[in-house]
């Protein structure tokens, strides 16, 4: 659907299980102009931290005080979920102002949620092609079954507790620099890598002092993440030559190097790896990376949260005991020393 429907039509279909029809779309469009904006309380403390917190535990904090706010009294968990999904992307625009010293924007009507995002970032409209591509970005990273930071979301939901503190749980799951973080590690490494001579000394130089190569691998898929050949793609059409160049190349020689060191197990490229230079030729700064993959997720988390209370189980994993046996206990007399 990436490209062929909005990030609105699919947040429709998670939330609702159907694509929406015109009138379905324009209603939910509506809401999340309505919503975008923040509530003072919550402008007030990203002005308080904006140089100290970074943004993902801004963001974390701003969610938490969001919920804090009302969302009990929020109608229903879809109404919730609306609601924080549209003010996601103006939580990060206006803590990236804030730190860099410039006034935050106002959303803008009639904008929709990627255009929004570019909007209040760079106080001015993206580009129509870095929309586009934002819009398929937030598509594609929406929802991925149940990936380290859903599953979190879902145990927290299953307590039942709210739809802000379930996502708040995520987002500290998120945190994890092998999970939402490894597009910043993408970006530093093609950025140290430099020129496409220099990939396979550089690469060769990590795989020997075993360090991981990050944008590759995937828990569960064994080949190509399937999104990011359409990321490519994008990245093909929006990203500087000569940085798609280097990109492409780092590609194709770390499968190269990892499938001579592994050739039971072929790793290839993952979704991460296109992400990173998709976002930054559409003006993210590699800082908001993990900001902005939340931003996309959390109609994902809020979708499963929902699912998850239709009919709820607490999660209570058994454990199992791996420790000694057999051991035996000196009884010690109160007050004396062994």
């Amino acid at each position: 659907m990436a490209g062929r429907v909005s990030y609105e039509s699919v947040a429709h279909l998670l939330w609702y299980g159907h694509l929406p029809n015109r009138q379905e779309l324009s209603t939910l469009e509506t809401r999340f102009s309505r919503e975008h904006v923040l509530p003072n309380q919550v402008i007030g403390f990203l002005k308080g931290e904006s140089k100290v917190a970074d943004p993902l535990s801004a963001l974390q904090t701003s969610v938490s005080i969001l919920g804090g706010l009302g969302s009990r009294n929020e109608p229903s968990l879809i109404d919730s979920s609306i609601g924080l999904t549209a003010r996601m992307p103006t939580i990060v625009a206006t803590y990236h102002r804030l730190r860099k010293g410039q006034e935050p924007v106002t959303p803008r009507p009639g904008l929709g949620h990627a255009a929004n995002y570019l909007y209040m970032l760079n106080a001015k409209p993206g580009r129509p092609e870095h929309v586009h591509a934002l819009d398929s970005y937030f598509t594609l990273l929406a929802d991925h079954s149940l990936n380290a930071s859903t599953f979190v979301a879902r145990i927290a939901a299953s307590t039942l507790t709210d739809v802000h503190s379930a996502v708040v749980a995520a987002i500290s799951a998120l945190k994890g620099p092998l999970h939402g973080g490894a597009p910043i590690y993408v970006w530093e490494m093609l950025q140290s890598i430099g020129k496409s001579e220099n990939a396979e000394s550089w690469l060769r130089d990590r795989l020997q002092k075993h360090d991981r190569i990050m944008g590759f691998g995937h828990r569960v898929y064994r080949t190509e993440d399937p999104r990011s050949r359409i990321l490519k793609e994008l990245a093909r059409q929006i990203v500087d030559p000569s940085l798609f160049e280097l990109a492409t190349t780092v590609e194709d020689t770390a499968r190269k190097l990892l499938r001579e060191q592994h050739p039971e197990r072929p790793i290839d490229v993952n979704v991460e790896f296109y992400s990173s230079v998709v976002l930054h030729a559409v003006g993210i700064p590699p800082e908001l990376f993990t900001c902005t993959f939340a931003c996309a997720r959390t109609v994902g988390w809020t979708a499963h949260i929902v699912e998850q209370l239709q009919d709820n189980r607490l999660f209570r994993p058994d454990a199992e005991y791996v420790g000694p046996e057999g051991l035996t206990l000196e009884a010690t007399p109160p007050g004396t020393s062994a």
